[in-house]
C-alpha cells in the first residue's frame, strides 16, 4: 500500500515531464511493482500496488468484479444537508462518459454514460471552513473522475477542484479536496481481507 500526495501523477504521463510518478517510485524499491489502479493526480490516498504478475491479475479482477470496498473523505463548496434519517447513506446514480471535447473533464449523459454510482453521507468531522460540508464517499463504481462530477451535478462541487467547481470554489483551497482514506481488499494470496486506512490531510 502506498500513501500517494496530491500532485503526484499514479503512473507515467506523456512527455519527459511526466515520467515521476508513483508507480516509478515504487518500482524503484520494489522492481516487481505493478500497477492494479489508479488515483487522479490531484487526489491523495490510498493506492494498492501489486508484487508480481499473478498478484497483479489477481487484485484487478478483484477491482473489476467489485469486491474493492473504498472510502473517500471529501469537503464540497456549500452547505449540504443529508435528506435521509440519522445521516444514513445517499445514492447519486448518474451515468458517466468521457466529454472528448474538454478532455480530461467526463460528463453526465443519459444516452451513452456508462452506469456509475455513488454514495453519500456527512462526515463526523468538521468542514475546514464557511461555506463547505464535508462528506464521506463511497464509488460502487470506478469510473474516471466520478465522485467529482456527481457531487458538481448535484451542485455541490468538490472545493479545490480545477476541472469542475468555478473559479472562486476552486480558490477556496490549496489542492483538491479529496482524499482516498481507506480501502478494503482480499490478500491475492491467502484470501485474507485486509483493510488500509490513511489518514485525512484536511
Amino acid at each position: 500500500m502506498f500513501d500517494k500526495p496530491s500532485g503526484l501523477l499514479a503512473v507515467p504521463g506523456r512527455g519527459p515531464d511526466k515520467q515521476d510518478c508513483l508507480s516509478a517510485r515504487a518500482q524503484a524499491a520494489y522492481p516487481d511493482a505493478l500497477v492494479v489502479h489508479r488515483l487522479d493526480m490531484a487526489t491523495s490516498g490510498i493506492v494498492v500496488m501489486a508484487r508480481g504478475l499473478a498478484a497483479q491479475r489477481t487484485l484487478s479482477t478483484a477491482f473489476e468484479k467489485r469486491r474493492v470496498h473504498k472510502r473517500y473523505m471529501a469537503v464540497v463548496a456549500g452547505e449540504l444537508v443529508n435528506p435521509q434519517p440519522h445521516n444514513g447513506w445517499n445514492t447519486i446514480a448518474l451515468p458517466l462518459i468521457p466529454d472528448w471535447l474538454a478532455r480530461p473533464r467526463s460528463m453526465v449523459h443519459h444516452e451513452l454514460g456508462k452506469p456509475s454510482t455513488t454514495h453519500w453521507r456527512i462526515a463526523a468531522e468538521a468542514p475546514p471552513g464557511p461555506g463547505m460540508t464535508r462528506l464521506e464517499l463511497e464509488p460502487v463504481t470506478g469510473r474516471s473522475h466520478q465522485l467529482r462530477v456527481h457531487l458538481q451535478a448535484i451542485g455541490f462541487p468538490i472545493v479545490g477542484d480545477p476541472l469542475y467547481a468555478n473559479p472562486v470554489q476552486e480558490a477556496m483551497a490549496s489542492r483538491l479536496l479529496l482524499h482516498a482514506q481507506a480501502l478494503d481488499i482480499a490478500h491475492p494470496v491467502t484470501g485474507t481481507m485486509m483493510r488500509f486506512e490513511s489518514p485525512c490531510p484536511f
